[in-house]
């Protein structure tokens, strides 16, 4: 009995030297924690900025459904009675909507395509393979970046239209952007962070280069593709330049060429110009805030190193 009354004492006495449970510590670094640190001033402030920001976009959409216009800064509470959507039917008969946004999409996702494949190809090679003139193809490529479009279109004009002879044509507008030096430059960034030890295990299993960037080094750098295809997105598709050079041809411009030339032919004959100008900058506007939208999240990085193993 006494061994007994002895082993129950010491249970006791084992619970009573458990630790309390403890409550949950937010980490100082938590979402919920910088919430409450943001103060009233902290909210108002960034309210002012969201509304600074906001407005064109509203005082767009607002102008592109107004009977007639007012430029006024009442015109950004319109009456109900003047609003309508006959702008956007105007606008599509003019230039057809349709097909200018069918345009801009085959003249962006030309683009996209090829600075993905290229800018992939080549931040590869300038971050995990070792060459001789690799520092100096580097440089060329940021001095690249600090030339003009503008001082390049007459060379590349010549060399496109009267040497290759795609004038009118969907490749014409395409190849000029076709590699990104910001793109190879985010993809070079991102290849430099990946293990050393990854790419050294797949070359002693005898894997080729390609075949390591396709099964190992592309799934770490996914959030370097989306962020390569939402900067690279904007550049073509408000494109207005070079595919007014190279196309003549109604059927084969982009929605911003056309939206020019509708500016310059035809708004002086319309009804309500300045709502159907607005109404074309609506739809020009609207697939690239809905992709900014949708991918916003996909900017942050993810952890790649779970992925090597210790």
């Amino acid at each position: 009995m006494s061994v007994t009354n002895a082993q129950n004492a010491k249970n006791d006495d084992d619970a009573s030297r458990l630790p309390e449970q403890a409550e949950p510590v937010l980490r100082p670094d938590s979402g919920v924690e910088k919430r409450r640190n943001l103060g009233v001033g902290s909210f108002i402030l960034l309210g002012v900025g969201a509304f600074v920001f906001l407005f064109p976009f509203y005082y767009m959409l607002i102008g592109s459904l107004q009977t007639a216009p007012d430029t006024s800064i009442f015109g950004a509470f319109p009456n109900p009675a003047n609003i309508t959507g006959a702008n956007y039917v105007q606008i599509n008969e003019s230039i057809n909507l349709f097909r200018g946004l069918l345009n801009s999409g085959i003249f962006t996702g030309g683009v996209i395509l090829f600075t993905v494949i290229f800018g992939l190809l080549v931040g590869y090679a300038l971050a995990q393979m070792k060459f001789r003139g690799r520092g100096v193809v580097f440089g060329m490529m940021l001095l690249v970046q600090m030339i003009p479009f503008q001082l390049l279109l007459i060379p590349l004009y010549v060399m496109i239209v009267r040497d290759y002879g795609l004038a009118d044509s969907y490749l014409g507008m395409i190849l000029p952007f076709a590699i990104n030096s910001t793109a190879v430059f985010v993809f070079r960034q991102y290849f430099l962070q990946l293990p050393s030890t990854l790419f050294e295990a797949a070359r002693i299993d005898g894997a080729s280069e390609l075949r390591i960037l396709w099964q190992i080094a592309i799934p770490l750098v996914r959030p370097a593709i989306v962020t390569a295809v939402l900067l690279t997105f904007i550049g073509p598709w408000n494109e207005f330049l070079w595919p007014f050079l190279v196309t003549k041809e109604q059927s084969l411009q982009p929605l911003a060429v056309s939206l020019a030339n509708f500016i310059s032919n035809i708004a002086g004959q319309a009804g309500n110009p300045f709502g159907a100008i607005l109404a074309g900058a609506c739809v020009l506007a609207a697939p690239a805030v809905a992709l900014f939208i949708f991918f916003q999240r996909q900017f942050i990085s993810t952890n790649i190193g779970s992925s090597v193993k210790g």
